[in-house]
Order: C-alpha cells, then sequence, then structure tokens
C-alpha cells in the first residue's frame, strides 16, 4: 500500500464506553493498564485486491476489532450477481445476494444462503439457509484452535502452521499500512462504542463500492 491507499482502503478505530450483551463496558482508555491518551488501535477494516487474471476485479474485504458485539470468527464468500436476472420483475428479491458463510468460531461450521421458490401458484423467490455444524451433526464439539496447534506442535506436524515467507508478506503488508498511519495525524479517539460493529467510516469503506457488510 501507498500512503494514500492507505487513507482509501484502511480504517481504524478505538473502542469508547458502550454497551455489550446488556451489560456496561467500560472505554479502552479506562482499562487497566492503559494510558488516558493512549492511540493503541482496537479495530480496523481493509480492503484488499489481488492483482492477477484469476481475482481481478474482486475485492477482500476484512476486518477485526475488540468489544463489537459478540465474538464471531468467520469467512463470508459473496457471490457476483447475474448480468440477467430469470425471474426478474416475477417476485425476486435483488437484495438477496447467495453467500457462502465458513463459520471459524465459535459454532463451527458452513452456511449456505440462496434464493429457492416459494411453495405455491405464484413465482415467487424468498432467501433460504442451509446449515451445516459440527456439534450438532458429530455430537461433540472440536478443540480449540490453540489446543489442536499445541497438540501438532508436540507431535511435530506443521501443516496448520504457516511459513517464513508467508509471515514476511503479511508483514510487509502490515508494515506499509503502519507507515501510511505515521505520515497522517491519528483520527480522534475514541471513535466507535463499545458494542458496535466499529467506527462509521467503516460503512462508507464499502458504501462506496456499492455494498455494504454483512451481519455475522
Amino acid at each position: 500500500f501507498t500512503p494514500r491507499e492507505v487513507s482509501e482502503r484502511v480504517v481504524r478505530g478505538q473502542y469508547g464506553p458502550g454497551s455489550v450483551g446488556g451489560e456496561d463496558a467500560a472505554g479502552y482508555r479506562a482499562e487497566p493498564g492503559v494510558a488516558a491518551d493512549s492511540s493503541t488501535e482496537t479495530f480496523v477494516a481493509i480492503k484488499f485486491e489481488i492483482d492477477n487474471w484469476r481475482w481481478a476485479g474482486v475485492p477482500f474485504y476484512v476486518r477485526a476489532g475488540k468489544r463489537l458485539p459478540k465474538r464471531v470468527t468467520e469467512i463470508a464468500v459473496q457471490f457476483k450477481d447475474v448480468p440477467h436476472r430469470i425471474f426478474g420483475g416475477q417476485g425476486e428479491r435483488p437484495g438477496d445476494p447467495n453467500v457462502l458463510a465458513l463459520r471459524i468460531q465459535p459454532e463451527e461450521g458452513i452456511s449456505l444462503k440462496f434464493g429457492a421458490k416459494v411453495p405455491g401458484a405464484r413465482l415467487t423467490i424468498e432467501p433460504v439457509k442451509m446449515d451445516f455444524l459440527y456439534g450438532s451433526s458429530f455430537g461433540a464439539e472440536p478443540p480449540e484452535a490453540y489446543e489442536r496447534l499445541l497438540l501438532d506442535a508436540m507431535l511435530g506436524d506443521s501443516t496448520l502452521f504457516i511459513r517464513k515467507d508467508e509471515v514476511e508478506a503479511a508483514w510487509g503488508l502490515v508494515s506499509a499500512i503502519h507507515q501510511g498511519w505515521a505520515d497522517v495525524p491519528p483520527p480522534t479517539f475514541p471513535n466507535y462504542e463499545a458494542g458496535t460493529w466499529g467506527p462509521e467510516a467503516v460503512n462508507a469503506l464499502l458504501a462506496k463500492d456499492g455494498r455494504e457488510w454483512r451481519r455475522p
């Protein structure tokens, strides 16, 4: 990222007082051991693109933060709309794209949302979901991520561990973002309430592409 790309593609935030799960939550600067004027980020959202023929025109939106409404890690693949809708004007709702969601934690599983015809004589399409949950399918919860990694480390299995060159590539991206932040004054923190999905600027990041964040 160049400094200009950082300003256009990256949103950072720090949470202030709010409410999480119906309980009052202190702001980050009021947490034990945190300076009253701390500028440490607790939220980031980034728009990535991959410059090759396979992924040209496909944006990757990533967001992560603390004190959000709930703890969730997932990958959502939203399928492109088609140029011509077969059922256009006959009850099909244009605002419901097909989505494949891979839930990493908690409630590990896979969810597929797609359009289906509503039973009856009318041709009406409504979004439906197909869900797979590890817990309900196998009757047991999978081990926590670090449990599996610690076991693999003891067994000498490096399958789930990343390589040195991948770590260096990731830090190259992060370092460029930090450099871009160093060139401009930081935003006024805190800029989002605990219990919300981040600062308002994160919605504008997708809105300028004609998109909006999926609610996990």
